[in-house]
């Protein structure tokens, strides 16, 4: 019986080769895409769960700060984590981790390497978290302050083919560092990354030969601390515990708050619950889902369309013994052969697409059909797929009766009529949704690179100073003489991404309690000019030697100490008391999905580590070889490494970005599966009406009206599309802008604007199919009727 059922569904799929063809093509790409979606969901879901202790692994983040410059930081005091574990028995282990900027050059043998991911850790690391050696101790990982664990890359790129262990990296040309462990690369699901593992002693022991106790540091946040808890602990209980022991230590900070972030949450959450990336998974999830219903509704619509042209043989096989559950299996294994020519195409198509999804998406997916993950996101896809699509098609096609089939009686119900009128305009609603959000997305991310920052970073390149610092006139009276250098400047951080903070300030007025969270920035004299910024009130720094106690502050935190008329008032920031000589217009020093927070310009010579280079962007590349040429000049053979602002500023939003262009592609597949669908209704609605386009070319129909009669139905449908997506649309992209707390308003004409594609879109698709039809000899559609 199945047999024949197969040899059956075979012939007709070969009868039938337009039909399938489109049925095929559709099916074949919505399985392809809706597949390669979920895997990336998959992979965004997946972040951080391969350790075995992920369900009780938390890191420790800081509510702190009044008013505006209130916010939650990942990085806190060094001594919290120790203190809790000798303190709270629900904590059973704890872990610090900082970035290591203490050396940027590494060297074994004749080998130079710069460039390198490292990290301070405790020595519990390894106990909390699952990041297996290879070689090495866990229980003892590191033989000393001065060993470090390097990841297989790493030990590839020093050593070669060599054993690892027990060889010598020397950093900076002055510590030697003895390779203790071997670990496996981090996989690309982790949220951290590293090439190189060194211990937490080793920094303490650098803190300490500069008179910083880190044991009772409770101004400076650089550390992010990890807890290990027992199961079933109160994270809200314990916060509150952890805030007691750090006011135990700092009286000050009232207003300080611990929270606890789920490990397994931190990719995707906040931790106070908000966004941070879940509302994108949410979003490409409901992608993936609307472009496999649009591929569905193809095939559904065509099955139900096309009953009518199969009403005879499926009475035939009625009259002659077939039963309905016969008939009904008949069409279930038909669709399930195109699925599965369809899914076979899709598997092979993935394999074509994934590099390309891959570079789109900035994931590093691997589609092995080894991984058990791969085959359930597949069959569930497939599952779902051919359920959705088959069932209703096969009930409708085994319902007909035979004899009012055979005289020719029996014609469409309005329900089956209408249930595809339904269908059409569900599909192309989903697509003017999509319409929508290219619109939407694309603005937003336009509007981000076209907003004025309030500082002008173009054709502006910087790097690090290391041993320059100290012959930092000369250097810049060298740079200065190359044809394409307009200017030179210097500062401690990265204007466009700001990320030190200190509360540690005090001011005339302050109120008890208070705790002012300020970015803190040092410049030089002429940074303020560099970078075409305004002031407000007062004026920048001269250069002076007054200048190490004057401050100049952003409006925002002009605004949020509340204070009137700040130039020449008291102000202190770390031990430095000083006046604020001057108010600088507010500036985006991060993302723009945050507001403007407090900031302050000081001038210290001591904390300048980075030049600036403002170039006329002709001449860039003569600029950089001088800038090079200076640094080994007085670097030696430390590696030089340079970039562009406007690259640093991208990276802020690479993930947007990323984003945006897979969902401009997605929208596109999705809305040509949706021509697909039209096309073939198309091409069915002109073969039913044959004779009748027929009888009107001979009573003198032109041809525009024949394509007029031909299409106002369909774009009837896609009119009310429109009015049902635009509102779903509209509250959509509204709660995506959320994110953005400087943003785009959702105009009217990009509904307008959607709508028009839509209309355009699905015209010229039916036209196509309209015009074969109107152009057609009407003597022979009579003959032949």
């Amino acid at each position: 019986m199945i047999r024949n059922y197969l040899k059956t569904a075979w012939r007709n799929l070969l009868k039938n080769k337009f039909y399938s063809a489109i049925n095929i093509v559709g099916l074949t790409a919505g399985l392809a895409i809706g597949i390669l979606i979920l895997l990336w969901v998959q992979d965004e879901l997946s972040f951080d769960s391969f350790h075995k202790q992920t369900k009780n692994i938390y890191r420790l983040e800081l509510f702190g700060g009044t008013g505006a410059s209130r916010q939650i930081w990942s990085i806190d005091v060094a001594p919290i984590g120790p203190l809790a574990k000798q303190q709270l028995p629900d904590v059973q282990e704890q872990v610090r981790i900082t970035r290591n900027y203490l050396y940027s050059m590494y060297k074994y043998q004749d080998k130079v390497f710069g460039d390198q991911q490292n990290l301070f850790v405790d020595a519990s690391f390894f106990s909390v978290f699952d990041y297996p050696l290879i070689k090495g101790n866990a229980a003892k990982p590191f033989t000393d302050d001065n060993s470090v664990i390097i990841t297989q890359k790493t030990a590839k790129k020093y050593f070669g083919d060599e054993d690892p262990i027990g060889k010598v990296i020397v950093a900076d040309n002055k510590v030697n560092f003895t390779v203790s462990g071997l670990i496996k690369d981090f996989p690309p699901n982790s949220s951290m990354q590293c090439d190189m593992i060194m211990p937490m002693g080793h920094k303490m022991k650098d803190l300490l030969s500069r008179n910083v106790d880190v044991n009772n540091d409770f101004s400076n946040f650089e550390y992010e601390t990890y807890f290990l808890l027992k199961p079933g602990v109160s994270t809200a209980a314990l916060a509150k515990k952890l805030f007691d022991i750090h006011i135990k230590h700092k009286a000050d900070d009232t207003d300080v708050e611990y929270l606890l972030l789920p490990l397994e949450k931190m990719h995707l959450y906040n931790a106070d619950g908000s966004n941070r990336g879940v509302q994108t998974v949410r979003i490409f999830i409901i992608v993936a889902m609307l472009i496999l219903v649009i591929a569905c509704i193809n095939y559904v619509n065509l099955s139900t369309a096309r009953s009518m042209l199969r009403s005879k043989e499926i009475s035939m096989r009625k009259i002659i013994g077939a039963s309905k559950w016969h008939l009904f299996m008949q069409f279930i294994v038909e669709t399930a052969l195109l699925f599965s020519v369809a899914a076979v195409c899709a598997l092979g198509l993935i394999y074509v697409l994934m590099p390309v999804f891959n570079q789109l998406s900035g994931k590093q997916l691997v589609f092995n059909l080894r991984d058990y993950h791969i085959w359930m996101i597949i069959l569930a896809t497939i599952t779902g797929t051919l359920a959705a699509s088959s069932i209703y098609p096969a009930l409708l096609l085994s319902s007909f009766e035979p004899l009012k089939a055979l005289k020719g009686k029996i014609t469409a119900g309005i329900g089956d009529a209408l249930f595809r009128k339904v269908l059409v305009v569900t599909q192309f609603s989903f697509s003017i949704m999509l319409i929508i959000g290219t619109i939407v997305i694309t603005r937003q991310l336009s509007y981000i690179h076209s907003k004025d920052l309030g500082y002008d970073k173009s054709h502006v390149f910087g790097f690090w100073m290391r041993d320059m610092d100290k012959h930092y006139d000369a250097v810049r009276a060298e740079l200065l003489k190359q044809p394409g250098v307009v200017n030179v400047t210097r500062s401690s951080s990265n204007i466009v991404n700001l990320g030190n903070i200190s509360g540690d300030n005090s001011w005339d007025g302050k109120a008890p309690g208070q705790t002012f969270i300020v970015h803190p920035m040092a410049v030089d004299k002429d940074f303020i000019s560099f970078f075409k910024m305004k002031m407000v009130q007062g004026s920048s720094f001269t250069g002076a030697v007054s200048d190490s106690t004057h401050f100049i502050l952003n409006e925002a935190a002009v605004k949020e100490i509340g204070m009137k008329n700040p130039v020449g008032k008291r102000f202190r920031q770390w031990k430095t008391e000083g006046t604020i000589i001057g108010v600088v217009k507010d500036f985006h020093f991060a993302s723009m999905r945050e507001k403007i927070a407090p900031a302050i310009f000081c001038y210290r010579p001591d904390l300048f580590a980075t030049i600036y280079v403002k170039t006329t962007g002709k001449d860039a590349p003569k600029a950089i070889n001088e800038a090079q040429a200076q640094f080994k000049q007085y670097n030696g053979e430390y590696p030089f490494g340079y970039a562009f602002m406007d690259e640093i500023f991208d990276n802020l939003y690479k993930g947007e970005q990323r984003q945006g262009t897979l969902f401009n592609y997605l929208s596109a597949i999705a809305i040509v599966i949706s021509c697909l669908g039209l096309l073939g209704l198309a091409a069915y609605t002109a073969q039913i009406r044959t004779r009748e386009i027929g009888v009107r070319k001979i009573l003198g129909a032109s041809v525009n009206g024949i394509v007029g009669l031909l299409a106002k139905d369909f774009i009837k449908l896609v009119f009310i599309a429109i009015l049902i997506a635009t509102p779903i649309a509209w509250y959509a992209m509204s709660q995506w802008l959320q994110n953005f707390t400087y943003r785009i308003q959702v105009e009217w004409w990009v509904f307008v604007l959607a709508g028009f594609l839509a209309v355009l879109i699905a015209f010229i698709t039916i036209g196509f199919q309209s015009v074969k039809a109107a152009l057609a000899n009407p003597v022979k559609s009579l003959r032949s009727e």
